[in-house]
């Protein structure tokens, strides 16, 4: 019998795969966790029934969560991931030189152990114990209230703002990102969707201005999500990606690039009027 997985984003608006196999199934005192093969994407991980990544693009949305605050940091040597459970931000950001220290917060370690079985490629530093990253199975939100200015660069790869994902959306989170970045720390978090999401967008944004004197929103083609688009916001207490000159990279990517790290910033109107007053 042919199987048909659906991601809802609304009662009427869905993103519908062909599935060739269903490779890991299997529910962690969390979530859902399912890794299928698709006939569209490759081997794709979905948590309670939302895409997550798979094998087709998880590159574009792992190098530009990662490069492009790093990019942005003169010199990061020290930087925090909450979440990222698939590893592909990890491997990212363990490629630079500047970086000598990569610390992972994951709450879910059944997420990090069939993405590492199922989702190799993605998860290659942690399935390879990369001497830079270390991986901690815990909540990143206890992990986030206990740090005082140790990070440059804090990345949060986290999942939708329902489940283990809800309280990284919140002032009080932001409060303690803050605290946590050195004096000239910044953050990055994934945000969802411009069209679906924009009453998150506008009050996290909102959140995130009243502590950081710099907040920047950017954008990234991601396919697998519904709406074919997706949200980034930076905060950052001291460097502007807009008038900062970014790093060149000594790696090849597929996705980043030193033009593509300006142009990301440049928003439709529909956005900037979304934002106005709050980016």
């Amino acid at each position: 019998m042919e199987l048909m997985l659906t991601e809802w984003q609304t009662e009427n608006l869905g993103l519908t795969v062909r599935v060739k196999e269903t490779l890991f199934s299997g529910r962690s005192e969390f979530q859902e966790i399912v890794v299928v093969d698709t006939q569209e994407f490759g081997r794709m991980l979905v948590l309670d029934g939302v895409f997550q990544t798979s094998v087709f693009d998880e590159y574009i949305y792992h190098e530009m969560i990662a490069h492009v605050p790093l990019c942005t940091h003169p010199q990061p040597k020290h930087v925090l991931v909450i979440g990222g459970g698939d590893g592909g931000t990890v491997r990212e950001t363990s490629k630079h030189p500047t970086v000598e220290r990569v610390e992972m917060v994951e709450i879910d370690g059944m997420v990090v152990d069939a993405c590492k079985q199922y989702l190799p490629e993605t998860s290659e530093a942690l399935r390879q114990n990369h001497s830079k990253v270390k991986l901690t199975i815990g909540d990143g939100i206890a992990h986030m209230r206990q740090a005082n200015s140790l990070y440059d660069v804090i990345i949060v790869d986290c999942s939708d703002p329902i489940g283990p994902g809800e309280g990284l959306f919140t002032h009080a989170f932001y409060q303690d990102v803050f605290k946590a970045l050195k004096p000239d720390g910044l953050f990055v978090q994934q945000t969802e969707s411009p069209f679906y999401h924009q009453p998150l967008i506008k009050r996290l944004t909102k959140d995130i201005r009243s502590l950081f004197p710099i907040c920047r929103t950017y954008l990234a083609p991601i396919p697998i999500y519904p709406g074919g688009a997706h949200c980034f916001t930076l905060g950052s207490k001291q460097y502007d990606p807009l008038n900062v000159t970014p790093r060149k990279l000594d790696f090849k990517t597929r996705c980043y690039n030193s033009e593509l790290q300006k142009s990301c910033f440049v928003l439709p109107n529909f956005l900037q009027e979304l934002l106005a007053g709050h980016n």
